[in-house]
């Protein structure tokens, strides 16, 4: 069985994660790197995708708001539109080789969606995927985010999971550019499980779904 190595970051700023992120996927595509699951929190900030404008007209706050506030925004090179990360977020950033077997972005995708909604389970949360669209969702409300980049088949970015999220930061955007849906926090919906236990048991589910284990 593959193995991967779990790497816990604690806050990170945005900008040095992104470097960070690009520094591995090179170590890992020379094998200088096993497979990789880095777990963040970052302070907050809005990062945008690389579809059209990234997102940027879905920012419905002032720039002067956002400085108010003390949120920077960042362009990404993932997949997908504007989101918001920050504090009581669960960030997760595999950096896997998909090679020989996994070489299918769909299933990646699902891949990493599955384990959020095994996670989410836990604690009695029934998540569930929406056609159509990525990430978790509970009813019309989205739990985690999903954006990732693949470059010859070696894998950044990934996920934010709303662990104690504060959800009011989301009203500053329209979040993943879909305007008709909300967003809910682990917290929001009962969860009293602290932020280790969470992490411990994404962990496991991720090596579940992946097929491998955790190196010591």
């Amino acid at each position: 069985m593959k193995q991967f190595e779990v790497r816990r970051l604690g806050l990170v700023p945005y900008p040095d994660a992104l470097a960070m992120q690009r520094e591995l996927v090179e170590e890992r595509r020379a094998g200088a790197v096993p497979d990789l699951l880095l777990l963040v929190e970052h302070p907050p900030v809005l990062t945008l995708g690389v579809r059209g404008d990234g997102g940027r007209s879905h920012i419905l706050a002032r720039d002067s708001q956002l400085a108010g506030l003390g949120i920077e925004v960042f362009e990404t090179g993932r997949g997908g539109d504007v989101t918001y990360h920050g504090p009581g977020q669960i960030v997760g950033y595999p950096i896997l080789d998909l090679r020989p077997d996994r070489c299918d972005v769909h299933r990646y995708v699902r891949d990493l969606e599955d384990v959020l909604i095994r996670t989410a389970s836990r604690s009695g949360i029934a998540g569930s995927r929406i056609a159509g669209l990525t990430g978790v969702w509970v009813g019309d409300r989205k739990l985690a985010a999903i954006g990732v980049r693949i470059s010859r088949w070696i894998t950044s970015h990934g996920f934010a999971l709303n662990h104690t999220t504060d959800l009011s930061h989301f009203d500053l955007i329209v979040p993943c550019g879909i305007a008709d849906r909300g967003v809910t926090s682990m917290a929001a919906l009962g969860s009293r499980l602290s932020r280790r236990e969470v992490e411990d048991q994404l962990v496991q589910d991720f090596g579940q779904v992946f097929e491998m284990s955790v190196s010591n």
